[in-house]
């Protein structure tokens, strides 16, 4: 039992799949979870995943050992502003938020350490494009990486705590600076799923096409993007214009990049055109050497939800 008492702050796809985890792994006494919407909340309880459901944040965390904020991070400042009047001492908050410069600020100005209060800025990375409690499943962290942000409110003992819980989950584990955390995930999480959703919705505007065909050939490569374009809205809207600035600056690369590429075409460099080919080949391949593929029993979820 690495923490007593935990409290999850949104249950949906990353909350009910570390609800899961800790169950499966009898890493706490306790699960109590608060989420905006009462219906996930009785769905996870349901589900037995936690063991109590809190009607507001402050009876949520008045317990907690560890609390996970595992909301969009838009959401993060005003959920510590609310919880801090409530908070043991010694007790440790960490989150799951793909911004972490961003995630950290919202938490940290509502603190003093003079509070006695632990943060631990966490990234586990993975997830699929579902939301809810019931898209959770115990194996979508196996395999994968959880980066840890540290800041001048953590220390080596809630570090390693919080490191040792994601890896029993079988995660690896990795430290970053914030701003060197958002860098890296706006070139390989932010900026794909940024082209994702302006191509699906660019397909769909379409002149001359009908909507039945685009959705009846998608298997060609649409499907691929839809996947990514299918992901939380309310999420990828707080990442995108809370990591603005170097969202931005990948932006204007790709978009060289691209008209770069619309010039091989242009002039028939076919050269041009292999080499970038050949070389995007290789990293998909590197890819999947490194195990960072959708593991299969990702694939055969997903497969399972979209028949429903």
């Amino acid at each position: 039992m690495i923490f007593e008492n935990v409290t999850i702050i949104g249950i949906g796809l990353i909350g009910s799949s570390l609800a899961r985890n800790l169950k499966e792994y009898n890493l706490v006494k306790k699960i109590t979870v608060y989420d905006a919407s009462f219906d996930y909340m009785k769905k996870a309880q349901q589900l037995g995943i936690v063991d109590e459901i809190a009607l507001n944040v402050e009876d949520a965390v008045k317990e907690a050992d560890l609390i996970v904020l595992a909301t969009p991070v838009g959401a993060f400042g005003p959920l510590t502003k609310k919880m801090k009047p409530f908070l043991k001492k010694g007790v440790v908050i960490t989150d799951t938020g793909s911004v972490k410069e961003y995630a950290l600020r919202e938490i940290e100005s509502h603190l003093c350490l003079e509070d006695g209060v632990i943060v631990v800025g966490g990234h586990p990375v993975a997830g699929t494009e579902k939301s809810g409690p019931e898209a959770g499943f115990l194996e979508l962290f196996r395999d994968r990486w959880c980066i840890l942000t540290p800041s001048a409110f953590s220390n080596n003992e809630a570090i390693e705590k919080v490191a040792q819980m994601w890896q029993v989950m079988g995660m690896r584990i990795e430290k970053m600076t914030p701003v060197h955390h958002d860098k890296v995930m706006a070139a390989v999480s932010h900026l794909p799923h940024l082209i994702a959703f302006s191509i699906v919705g660019t397909v769909a505007d379409l002149e001359g096409y009908e909507q039945k065909e685009i959705i009846k050939y998608s298997a060609s490569g649409f499907r691929d993007f839809t996947r990514i374009a299918g992901s939380d809205p309310t999420m990828w809207r707080d990442i995108l214009l809370n990591n603005k600035v170097t969202v931005l600056e990948l932006i204007q690369r790709f978009v060289e990049d691209l008209i770069a590429l619309e010039r091989n075409i242009r002039w028939d460099e076919g050269d041009k055109l292999f080499e970038l080919f050949s070389r995007t080949q290789k990293i998909r391949k590197e890819v999947i050497d490194a195990k960072q593929d959708q593991p299969e029993h990702e694939k055969r979820l997903c497969a399972e939800m979209r028949k429903i």
